[in-house]
């Protein structure tokens, strides 16, 4: 679809509530995702944006954030418009509805969203069916994160118990798992990122992700920690030492924000704040996430991304990669597209060969 054509649909999805413009629109990627599921499409390339990270080949930079595939119900589509990888979910272990609708909120004026969805999903237990089904044919044809949280009734003190479930029956299908502790939409779930109980939680999923490993003779999948933006420096200085301590491979920088600042739209409602009033703090934590682990912890970068220069700001603060989802509600199915080729162009005026060159360059 066009700019263009896009520019004139959006006011039409926009008198839609928001939640039931996005079930419209994902039930036409559902059936491109059974035209293309038997028969990958490949994903769109350069060579100065392939890159190898946690030995994982990724043709572009540009990812699908988590939250918009929940369900996992189109691994294979998400090549089709243009993305370089996709991380599905949040799922977790019991099937949960989330909040009570209505839970998802545009600002048109801030191009931004206030999701409250409070991982609504299926299950681990249906999503790996789903998975197992979907994927019989053949493997998508661009890495596959599966993003994993805890259930909204399980106690904080049961939540490594449950993380482990979730990723037994979902690592098969992963390329990466990321462990999501930074959703505000769970009560507790953010106090997960404290030092205590975050190593425990990554403790006990090493162990599992070496056992399932040794048990299928295939390499351990990297376990990734995505964080909110709301942590203080020290808070963020902790999580790192957490993480190259108890073998994280990775961080995926940021989560939604609690935080109102600036906002022009004058809204009163709960939940997390996505989209270009995020832009500017998410790139932030990344350059302090890059400044503290270098390259010894590679860095999805997410938060505001809507164009090329968007993304570039990040891979320069130290993302390896970087992730949008806001950034399709406003700018259309082909963002992603155009972020990469507009990537190619950025690379080029500054003089680098390749994206991993520009990494961490603007810290």
């Amino acid at each position: 679809m066009s700019p263009f054509l896009y520019r004139t649909l959006r006011p039409l999805l926009f008198r839609l509530d928001a939640e039931r413009a996005h079930n419209l629109v994902f039930g036409g990627l559902q059936f491109a995702e059974r035209m293309v599921a038997q028969r990958p499409l490949s994903a769109s390339s350069h060579p100065a944006l392939t890159q190898r990270v946690w030995n994982i080949d990724f043709p572009n930079p540009v990812g699908l954030a988590a939250g918009f595939d929940k369900d996992a119900r189109a691994p294979h589509v998400w090549p089709l418009l243009g993305f370089g990888f996709a991380e599905l979910g949040t799922i977790t272990a019991q099937a949960q509805p989330g909040n009570p609708p209505p839970r998802l909120f545009r600002l048109p004026a801030d191009r931004a969203l206030i999701n409250r969805l409070g991982f609504n999903n299926a299950g681990a237990d249906v999503v790996a069916q789903r998975l197992a089904q979907s994927c019989r044919g053949a493997h998508p044809a661009i890495p596959v994160g599966i993003n994993i949280g805890k259930s909204r009734v399980t106690p904080l003190d049961r939540a490594a118990e449950d993380y482990v479930y979730s990723f037994r029956r979902l690592v098969p299908f992963a390329d990466y798992v990321v462990i999501n502790v930074s959703s505000p939409n769970t009560p507790g779930l953010r106090d997960l990122q404290a030092e205590e109980h975050l190593s425990q939680l990554l403790t006990v999923l090493v162990r599992e992700n070496l056992a399932w490993a040794q048990q299928q003779q295939r390499p351990p999948r990297p376990l990734l920690i995505k964080v909110a933006p709301d942590l203080s420096d020290e808070a963020l200085a902790s999580i790192v030492a957490v993480a190259r301590a108890g073998g994280a491979a990775g961080l995926v920088a940021t989560n939604t924000t609690i935080r109102r600042d600036g906002l022009t739209t004058r809204i009163d409602e709960t939940g997390g704040l996505s989209g270009a009033p995020l832009r500017e703090r998410a790139t932030a934590v990344v350059r302090t996430l890059y400044g503290l682990a270098g390259s010894a912890l590679p860095i999805i970068g997410v938060g505001g991304v809507f164009s090329a220069d968007d993304a570039y700001a990040k891979i320069r603060a130290g993302a390896s990669l970087v992730q949008l989802y806001t950034g399709m509600i406003y700018e259309g199915p082909r963002v992603a597209h155009r972020i990469a080729r507009g990537l190619v162009d950025l690379l080029a005026r500054d003089g680098f060969t390749h994206v991993r060159e520009a990494v961490g360059t603007g810290t």
